[in-house]
This record gives structure tokens, sequence and C-alpha cells, in this order.
């Protein structure tokens, strides 16, 4: 049944929150805000790991450092991969899915947003995820957003405080709300 949910949530179509199969969602976003203040009290980079692998539900390379504090709603959506830096303070809203690939950068206070509402006031009490991806080599600057089904394409810079509305190509550098391209990154 958690498989059926995921693809649901993840899905881009509306979950109601009042739906029955939401239950199981609670229970692991309950378990998932447990685990936070273990995870935000811990005092070394290998017990941050261990604590996050924990929430993700799968290890967490040994390449990877995570400063504390680290925010999650749900968590078990949420892949990283080897020779991450995720700086403090950020905020993952992971039920649409976040996929980090190797050798990205975080800064601090960056908030990646996989779900959102619908703009019907009727269905507003639904939630709709939509996959984030940042690939390979990306740096995300301090305090920048990232919003629901958007890839950050490999080698590409968000510049601190942009938001990010639409996908990014490889090799770009983009600032501003919306982000927008301000500079192509030469291949070396």
């Amino acid at each position: 049944m958690y498989k059926e949910l995921s693809e649901k949530m993840k899905s881009g179509n509306p979950f109601r929150l009042d739906d029955p199969e939401f239950q199981e969602i609670n229970d692991l976003k309950d378990r998932t805000l447990s685990l936070s203040i273990q995870l935000n009290n811990s005092t070394n980079i290998d017990e941050i790991r261990d604590r996050l692998s924990d929430i993700i539900g799968s290890k967490i390379d040994e390449s990877t450092t995570i400063f504390v504090p680290f925010f999650t709603n749900f968590g078990r959506y949420i892949s990283i991969g080897k020779n991450v830096f995720i700086n403090h303070a950020c905020s993952f809203l992971d039920m649409g899915g976040i996929t980090i690939e190797d050798n990205v950068l975080i800064g601090p206070k960056v908030n990646l947003v996989s779900e959102n509402h619908p703009i019907d006031p009727t269905q507003r009490k639904s939630l709709i995820g939509k996959p984030i991806l940042i690939k390979k080599n990306a740096w995300i600057g301090a305090s920048a957003t990232i919003l629901p089904g958007i890839t950050i394409g490999e080698n590409s810079i968000v510049a601190a405080g942009s938001i990010v509305t639409k996908d990014v190509p490889s090799n770009t550098i983009v600032a501003g709300n919306p982000a927008k391209k301000i500079k192509s990154i030469a291949q070396i």
C-alpha cells in the first residue's frame, strides 16, 4: 500500500488530505517529526547522517555532509547522492519527491518545496506533489527556493535568494524572483 500512496503523492494530481489512505502518510509524518528532534540535537556529522538516514529510509553516503538544523515534513521521498553538502537551516518539503544527485552544494536556508495546493478553493485541502530534481554539480545559493516540479540542470547555479519557478538548463546561472538566466557557464 505504501508504494501506491507514494505514486499518488508524486503524480502531480490532487490527493485529498481527508482521503482514508492519508492516515498512513500522517503516521509517517508523526514519526519524522519525532525523529527530527533527535536529528537536530545531533552533535557531529556522523550522527546527523545516521539520523537523517533513518528518516529518509536509506543510508546517506559518508562523503555527504549535512548541518543541522534540518527540516523535513515527511522524509521518505528524499534521495541524496554522494559528496553532497547541505548547509544549516534547510527545509525540504518532500511529499512530491526530492532527488539530489552527486556533488551538489546547497547553501543555508534553502527551501525545496515539492508540494502545493490546488487553486480551486473547493479543492484546496488537497496536496499536489511534483518532484524536484537537482542534477550533478549544481549549486543552490543561500535562501533560494525551488518550487514543485523543477529540475536544476548539471553544473548550474541558483543565486542566493532566488525563487525558481521554471526548469534551469545545464550550465546556467539563474537569479531573481522569479529566477531568470543571467549567464551561461563555459565548459572547461
